[in-house]
């Protein structure tokens, strides 16, 4: 297992992010995106099983875990804006790019936008699109009227609804108490963006192989995938049987294995 270090980075719009790193500094730049309302933790099982040979970075996002909190920009163009500043603070002209879940979303803005800044993509239990899913439409429901402080019950629920139900109680408290961590506004601004964030026309705009990956038990994106595998002209998809949302939490150190032969691969190309 690799030893994660973490440090901060400050952005040129002046905004402080923590990070968890592993790996060589020499090694090629991995950059990992958390999803909605989670934090860098949420990697820390795939950063340990890393290897030294890539150099994995993985950044907490504004309004979430110990960041910054600024008032407003929580729409995804804004996430995208700040981890290309994150790559830009840390002197990684480019680096692939790790995404689970909603975190996809900010990955593909990136990837479509910034084609010279990632050489590779993979989009883990990734959407396309959230606004038309029925159970992004009921959470907004609660999450509009949310008020600080937040309400660990709630959290918890929410915590374990969009993750493996593997997931040890001992882990689920440590991913709880990140998410407790974003206010109540973080909650709803970044949803309210994400709803209203809708890939699909940029897709073919994804210059960079993609790799997906999604557990054949995951309700909430994987119908997306398809969208995703034919939009993208250069995807291929894996699927992890017996698994369902969050399959980098359910199995990290097979998802590390697909990512570094996936990333292996292209260097041969």
């Amino acid at each position: 297992m690799g030893v994660v270090r973490t440090g901060s980075a400050v952005l040129a719009n002046g905004l402080r992010l923590p990070y968890a790193e592993t790996g060589s500094p020499t090694g090629d730049p991995v950059v990992f995106v958390h999803a909605y309302v989670e934090s860098w933790r949420y990697f820390e099982a795939v950063l340990g099983h890393l290897p030294a040979s890539l150099h994995g970075l993985a950044p907490t996002q504004r309004g979430h875990g110990d960041a910054d909190a600024p008032e407003d920009g929580y729409g995804v163009e804004d996430f995208a804006a700040d981890l290309v500043g994150f790559m830009d603070a840390l002197g990684l002209g480019s680096a692939a790019l790790v995404a689970a879940s909603s975190g996809g979303l900010v990955a593909q803005v990136v990837a479509s936008t910034r084609p010279d800044r990632v050489p590779a993509l993979v989009l883990i239990s990734s959407p396309v699109h959230l606004g038309d899913h029925p159970a992004v439409g009921a959470m907004w429901k609660e999450v509009a009227g949310l008020e600080d402080p937040l309400d660990r019950a709630f959290v918890e629920d929410f915590v374990r609804s969009t993750s493996p139900a593997s997931m040890p109680d001992d882990l689920v408290d440590v991913l709880v108490e990140e998410s407790l961590k974003a206010p109540a506004r973080v909650w709803r601004e970044t949803l309210r963006g994400l709803i209203r964030t809708d890939a699909r026309a940029d897709l073919g705009r994804i210059a960079a192989p993609t790799l997906l990956v999604v557990g054949s038990e995951d309700e909430l994106v994987g119908d997306d995938q398809d969208e995703l595998l034919a939009g993208i002209p250069d995807a291929r998809l894996v699927v992890y049987d017996g698994v369902g949302h969050g399959v980098h939490l359910a199995r990290p150190g097979r998802v590390v294995s697909d990512v570094v032969t996936f990333l292996t691969d292209l260097s041969l190309r």
